[in-house]
């Protein structure tokens, strides 16, 4: 395999990490400081060694700590575009000091990255200029429905906790090709990251994955679901209805290819909605469920399949 090499930069003067990014993950600390570079840089001068913390390598999930000593490369911005990116108005789920939570459309991704200058997180970030906003969690790009950002690094660093220790439920609306059977409504199979590939699969050496699903309406080649996940692995509710012959509707990565190419032309979405989002407040401790109405696209393309248009 030949060895990764990315172009040689002069690394900066020192830089201390304050208190305000005290547990914050490199790869969050680096796409704030470097605004409009692209994930896949950042995450190749990483991985080529050149950034470094307490003068040794680092791994893009590495969090940061008070004190640390940070280096980067000090000329990185001729190597990236510095296009501004435009501000975005989003339907806000939920807002108060230090959280905020909007409902992402399909098709919108959550950073740049992959071709892609600006996300999400960067564009909002324009639209609130000058104030703190991290992405808590990610959802693909084809996803739509409930984004939580945060607006305070310790409301940040509470809720990654909550998320770590499985305290935050996650459920999801979504449909698929194929009878739903009680033998699907608790898939346990492990999952593990594809090698040289933004993608997962099912594997017995893989990590726990865990999906609880539970039918909402079934037709006669279809189904819409309900899903809830307790735990968050790459890809993991594709990879889990694909695996039991559930394969999610616009899928192209693990979906049935044949029969997406049958509604595309009308029905161009990946059919996965983050439909609720439940937690404490990080600051409050008080219940939150913050919820995002399913899109219109579910509703149409439910309706042709009452018609039984693509039987």
């Amino acid at each position: 395999m030949q060895k990764e090499i990315a172009p040689p930069m002069p690394l900066t003067q020192a830089k201390v990490v304050g208190t305000d990014y005290d547990g914050q993950r490199l790869d969050n600390y680096l796409a704030r400081e470097m605004k409009g570079a692209p994930r896949r840089l950042i995450y190749r001068i990483i991985r080529t060694g050149q950034v470094r913390i307490n003068s040794r390598r680092a791994e893009h999930c590495t969090r940061l700590q008070t004190g640390d000593v940070l280096r980067i490369p000090d000329n990185i911005r001729t190597y990236f575009s510095t296009a501004q990116a435009a501000p975005l108005a989003l339907p806000v789920l939920f807002e108060d000091g230090a959280l905020l939570a909007v409902n992402k459309p399909s098709g919108l991704a959550v950073h740049g990255g992959s071709g892609l200058s600006h996300g999400v997180i960067e564009r909002l970030r324009a639209t609130h200029s000058g104030r703190f906003l991290e992405l808590v969690h990610r959802i693909d790009k084809g996803t739509s429905g409930v984004l939580l950002l945060a607006k305070k690094n310790s409301a940040l660093r509470s809720l990654h906790a909550a998320w770590r220790a499985r305290q935050v439920k996650k459920r999801y609306n979504l449909m698929v090709f194929g009878q739903w059977q009680p033998q699907a409504a608790t898939i346990t199979l492990a999952i593990k990251r594809t090698a040289g590939d933004i993608g997962s699969r099912v594997a017995d050496d893989g990590r726990e994955a865990i999906t609880r699903t539970s039918l909402l309406r079934q037709y006669s080649n279809a189904a819409l679901l309900q899903a809830d996940i307790s735990t968050g692995r790459t890809h993991q509710l594709r990879v889990h209805l694909a695996a039991v012959g559930l394969p999610i509707i616009g899928d192209d990565k693990y979906g049935d290819f044949a029969a997406n190419r049958q509604i595309k032309k009308k029905f161009a979405r990946l059919y996965l909605h983050a439909s609720e989002l439940s937690f404490c407040h990080p600051l409050t401790s008080e219940a939150v469920r913050i919820c995002a109405p399913c899109p219109p696209d579910f509703t149409h393309l439910q309706n042709q399949l009452k018609k039984r248009e693509f039987n």
